[in-house]
């Protein structure tokens, strides 16, 4: 473990990262002072020590609450095998750590072999104190370790809420605060959208290869109950990112890291900490989601600021109009036409990245003044630049784009078509509006359009929504929640199935099927299957999606589903 939080209670192997574990509890001086000497229940010495009880009676599991190591020199223990029997296993339905018994005063040399038995048999760590110790040296050492483990692990909370409030604050990024989530934790963090891509991770100094391989699989696998859960068997804490009532994503953590040797016991969750860590860090990147930071001029920040206020509904249309026709930009009785502007390939978010977007931004501004034309500009992102074009009347709308792509391509080198290929920057155009409060409308169409136009090789001066299909609609809206969620209502169980079942893969199957035209014949030849074998695949498909795979709209719903999943995976 690297990480500053990790309390030293938690040594590798263990899996108390609070209470200190029985086996600590026998290398305490007071208890090794006793010779001390297991018994029974090896396997289970790394319970966590909740409390240390001292008890004389047979009839003390009434009074525990689960978690307590049981101190007893057996002087009120039944004589019997019977009672011995029912007093190890009353302990052992209360869940307790453990039972410790100091020979001399009742058993002389050894605890009874019943009693060992019985142990053994509940898995209930027994261990013999061999020489007379106080127990309240004992109780006093173990209380102070767990006082002393509960006070670190308060502190270690406060740092949490102190970083990732700096975080908030300082507008971080999703990596940055993957990262820090991985460094308070000491485990590997990943951050995915709704359809199981990776969006960011830190593996902890673990191989991002190993832990990323085949995440998507893993990923379906991994089902916690609850928005914030987890989920034992794959050994993940899990919580759902989203603001507004819009989840978009998950944040996993895995517990414990590889630098912990055994799995958890049954029962065993990740500490109070780590939860809290994982649904902070989840706030930080939903609110960083909502943060917009801008560094620009004071006219390209009012730009800005009005586009913006149109693109989130965050002020009334009619105060962005008066404002917008303070800096000469009259919006109100004009036809309005949202324009995007990106390059095709994706540049990653560094200073030359940030350049070569604020040149975009210079060249649109540019074309726009050539042109003649009258809109509200801004960067959108890290890669696009946006424009709200308002005309005069919608007649001269084909005339205007074609104008401003013309210029745009003087202006800018770049941007002029290789020989038998497409030029190097999009021009996208939305539906025209005529009123300012379907503006949004025509803005987030021409974004989406330029979107999934990266992908297509042809040299139009323009790109509208015909232009991309279906697939590049689905393509384009790929980053949307509700279509995310669609492909998983549709497809979910059948993807859950592949990943559980690798050497299956029947979602190839139904593909085959749905692109042949629902043609059994000609789908079982492209998936090299003879037709029995096809046939019984698209059988057992059908019982996991409860589906009627000879209705054409059930078959419908299922092929854009396919075309959303190959959308969403496409990073």
């Amino acid at each position: 473990m690297t990480s500053g939080l990790v309390s030293r209670y938690y040594p590798r192997g263990s899996v108390s990262p609070v209470f200190p574990t029985v086996r600590e509890v026998l290398a305490l001086d007071p208890v090794r002072h006793g010779a001390p000497r297991l018994v029974a229940g090896e396997a289970a010495v790394d319970r966590p020590v909740r409390w240390v009880h001292v008890a004389e009676v047979p009839d003390i599991a009434t009074l525990l609450r689960g978690g307590e190591l049981v101190l007893t020199t057996g002087i009120g223990l039944p004589a019997d095998d019977a009672g011995l029997r029912a007093f190890i296993d009353t302990l052992a339905e209360v869940e307790v750590s453990g039972l410790v018994v100091e020979l001399g005063r009742r058993y002389v040399g050894a605890v009874p072999r019943v009693m060992a038995a019985a142990a053994a048999r509940r898995g209930l760590p027994l261990v013999e104190l061999r020489r007379a110790t106080p127990f309240v040296r004992i109780t006093e050492a173990v209380h102070a370790l767990i006082v002393d483990a509960q006070l670190h692990e308060l502190r270690a909370t406060e740092e949490i809420h102190q970083r990732f409030t700096e975080l908030s604050v300082s507008g971080a990024g999703p990596q940055e605060v993957v990262r820090q989530a991985a460094e308070l934790a000491g485990c590997p963090v990943v951050l995915e959208n709704l359809a199981r891509q990776v969006l960011a991770y830190d593996p902890a100094g673990e191989s991002a290869e190993l832990l990323l391989d085949g995440w998507e699989q893993h990923s379906r696998r991994i089902q916690p109950a609850g928005r914030t859960a987890y989920d034992a068997d794959s050994g993940w804490l899990v919580t759902t990112v989203g603001a507004r009532e819009q989840d978009w994503g998950r944040l996993l953590l895995r517990w414990p890291g590889r630098e912990i040797a055994t799995a958890p016991p049954d029962g065993v969750t990740p500490p109070t900490r780590l939860t809290i860590l994982v649904e902070r860090a989840a706030s930080t990147l939903a609110l960083g989601r909502l943060i917009r930071r801008d560094a620009e001029g004071l006219e390209r920040q009012l730009h800005r600021t009005l586009l913006t206020a149109l693109l989130d509904h965050s002020r009334p249309v009619d105060e962005v109009a008066l404002r917008a026709r303070a800096i000469g930009v009259t919006l109100d009785r004009r036809h309005l036409v949202g324009v995007v502007v990106r390059h095709r390939a994706d540049q990653v978010p560094d200073e030359t990245g940030s350049a070569r977007l604020r040149d975009l931004a210079e060249a649109v501004g540019q074309a726009l003044r050539e042109a003649k034309l009258t809109a509200l500009t801004s960067a959108l992102d890290d890669q696009a630049v946006g424009a709200l074009l308002a005309l005069p009347e919608s007649a001269v709308e084909p005339k205007a784009l074609a104008a401003f792509a013309a210029a745009l391509r003087r202006i800018r080198v770049d941007a002029r078509p290789a020989p038998g290929g497409p030029g190097a920057v999009i021009v996208a155009a939305g539906s025209g509006v005529g009123t300012l409060r379907e503006a949004y409308r025509s803005m987030v169409e021409a974004r989406q359009v330029a979107d999934a136009a990266r992908r297509d090789r042809r040299d139009l001066p323009v790109f509208r929504l015909p232009h991309v299909g279906l697939a590049g609609l689905l393509h384009l809206l790929r980053e949307d929640p509700r279509v995310q969620t669609f492909v998983e209502r549709e497809l979910g169980p059948l993807l859950a199935y592949d990943a559980r079942h690798p050497r299956d893969q029947l979602l190839g199957t139904l593909r085959a099927y749905l692109e042949q035209g629902r043609n059994k014949s000609a789908g079982a030849a492209v998936a090299h299957l003879s037709r029995p074998a096809f046939y019984e695949r698209l059988a057992r498909i059908a019982r996991i999606l409860d589906a009627d795979l000879d209705s054409v709209d059930v078959c419908l719903s299922l092929h854009v589903a396919l075309l959303a999943l190959d959308a969403v995976r496409t990073r």
